[in-house]
């Protein structure tokens, strides 16, 4: 006799979801480091990055129980978000637009130890955009009431539709979600150019007091650099940009993300305690 139970039911479609998923979902070897990835497109792995290794050969353990070779497209480290380049078959993912809401029941469909593992939990937590503590721009805060070991983070976190909406990773307190927004804009440029462009002044920059606020004293000024160019020198103080003042120099970095990449800036400064403004056309990082 069919047991047509709500919990039963309940139980049988969680389960279909998480079968449906798995074989989207692979393990991730680097060096003494296991995470969890999933295919964002044919050939390309999107895992996380604070699992991934530094160094070392890459491999990725399929649901069939064989591993493949995979090399690093790209890895973000603001965002925790690292793309895999492999050779091996693995059916991508469809992630979905939408944010959860707030007490949504969540899968996570990860590997454990090389075999699928699912845990189940619900939303905590569901808001606005916010920034890493590395400067990345997350695009909705989602925090799961799940627990997960270290080697799962990088498994699709899934709503009771069965709709992939991001990847999970471990927070320092809790499991957070980093959105698929987040995701769909952080990973092509990693597949294109293997890295996110961020805005560079080529300034090194200390905080002080004024009478009238916050400024960011320039400590030492890239002679190659975009400030260079436009004439700021060391023992400046940095006091507005675009007509914003500074709350400090944590914000003037957060400014510079990947779309001011070639803007033109105004910056308004004190020399020797007199105003002076600058055009600064914002470079992009070189590499570290």
């Amino acid at each position: 006799m069919t047991d047509l139970s709500p919990l039963s039911s309940l139980s049988s479609a969680l389960a279909g979801l998480v079968a449906r998923t798995a074989p989207s979902v692979v393990a991730v070897h680097s060096h003494r480091s296991r995470a969890t990835g999933f295919a964002w497109k044919s050939g390309l792995i999107v895992t996380a990055d604070e699992a991934l290794a530094d160094e070392g050969e890459v491999e990725i353990g399929l649901a069939d129980g064989s591993r493949a070779a995979a090399t690093i497209a790209g890895r973000d480290h603001t965002t925790d978000i690292a793309l895999l380049r492999t050779e091996a078959a693995v059916t991508p993912v469809k992630l979905a637009t939408t944010v959860p809401p707030l007490g949504t029941l969540s899968i996570v469909v990860a590997t454990n130890r090389e075999t699928p593992s699912a845990a189940l939990g619900m939303v905590s937590a569901s808001g606005k955009s916010w920034r890493s503590l590395r400067g990345g721009d997350i695009d909705a805060r989602i925090e799961l009431d799940v627990r997960l070991s270290r080697g799962q983070q990088g498994g699709l976190a899934l709503d009771a539709s069965g709709d992939a909406f991001g990847m999970a990773v471990l927070g320092p307190r809790r499991v957070l979600v980093i959105p698929t927004a987040t995701i769909e804009r952080v990973a092509p440029q990693l597949e294109s150019r293997g890295r996110i462009a961020r805005g560079y002044l080529g300034l090194g920059l200390q905080p002080v007091r004024l009478d009238d606020g916050i400024g960011a004293m320039v400590m030492n000024v890239d002679k190659a650099g975009p400030s260079a160019a436009a004439g700021i020198r060391q023992g400046d103080v940095i006091v507005a940009l675009n007509d914003q003042k500074l709350s400090g120099v944590r914000a003037l970095s957060q400014a510079l993300g990947p779309a001011s990449v070639g803007a033109v800036v105004e910056v308004a400064a004190r020399r020797g305690g007199e105003p002076v403004s600058f055009k600064v056309t914002v470079g992009e990082r070189p590499e570290a």
